[in-house]
């Protein structure tokens, strides 16, 4: 009897489709544990967020790190996901060679709606086990911000967080790495201000 199982990708492989043309910036797909994902697609509500999100944390660190919108990080072999911000040490430039790694990830944030029972478990234990120390969730189905913090293994070989906080829309949040910068969240959450 043979057993059947799913072809996985690692990056490298990956690569090579997007290279070959098998896969195109169109096919709005990304790499979680070997498997290709179909990323859903972005409603109005999401988009703007995303936008005001950027343009937000982009002011407000300009020239202290980068601030990268829904672009690849790279968390092991066979995980290359597309967050919608994420916040690294350094410099654009810094990243010609490869996309960022988990050491130079300050924040991860996934702004949420349809897909945010996915993003409280699948992409939750991805970064946790990837060791980023600190990600978010903008939940806008609630209006409030899930900030979560100190990833860890269990006994059983899971991954999370020990820390997870709310931060509703007209409160500020402390960035990760910059004590003296806050994000007030009025501001980017759509229709509030």
């Amino acid at each position: 009897m043979t057993i059947v199982t799913p072809k996985r990708f690692t990056i490298t492989e990956y690569h090579r489709l997007i290279s070959l043309g098998f896969l195109t910036e169109d096919d709005r797909v990304e790499l979680i544990r070997g498997e290709l994902m179909q990323m859903a697609a972005k409603g109005t509500r999401h988009s703007v967020c995303n936008t005001k999100l950027y343009q937000e944390l982009y002011e407000l660190i300009k020239g202290l790190a980068v601030v990268r919108g829904q672009e690849p990080i790279i968390l092991s072999s066979d995980s290359e996901p597309e967050p919608d911000v994420v916040i690294a040490r350094g410099q654009d430039d810094d990243y010609l060679s490869n996309h960022p790694l988990p050491e130079d990830i300050l924040l991860v944030i996934e702004v949420s709606d349809s897909t945010l029972k996915y993003d409280r478990n699948t992409k939750l234990e991805l970064y946790a086990e990837a060791q980023i120390s600190d990600y978010w969730i903008i939940n806008l189905l609630a209006n409030q911000l899930e900030r979560y913090s100190q990833p860890y293994q269990d006994t059983q070989g899971n991954f999370g967080y020990r820390i997870k906080q709310i931060y509703l829309s007209n409160e500020s949040v402390i960035l990760p790495g910059f004590p003296n910068l806050s994000l007030k969240l009025v501001r980017v959450f759509p229709g509030l201000g």
